[in-house]
């Protein structure tokens, strides 16, 4: 027996988004990475990172993110 496949908010239960959707994840993902290695020491202490772990994210390129990450 097959199941229909349903849409929310442009993805399917599959996981998969539509190209446009994806585009822009991807975009603002590239967006927070680079603004969390532009953050100060003492903001990364608040959010219990270090400078070396918050450049070595910053510096992943946008296609190396965890599929939860885009949905």
């Amino acid at each position: 027996m097959e199941r229909a496949l349903s849409t929310t908010h442009g993805s399917h239960r599959t996981g998969g988004l539509r190209p446009l959707g994806r585009f822009v994840g991807l975009m603002s993902l590239g967006r927070s990475r680079r603004r969390l290695g532009e953050l100060e020491d003492h903001l990364l202490r608040d959010i219990g990172l270090t400078a070396a772990e918050a450049r070595r994210e910053a510096e992943k390129p946008v296609w190396n993110a965890p599929a939860h990450w885009l949905r």
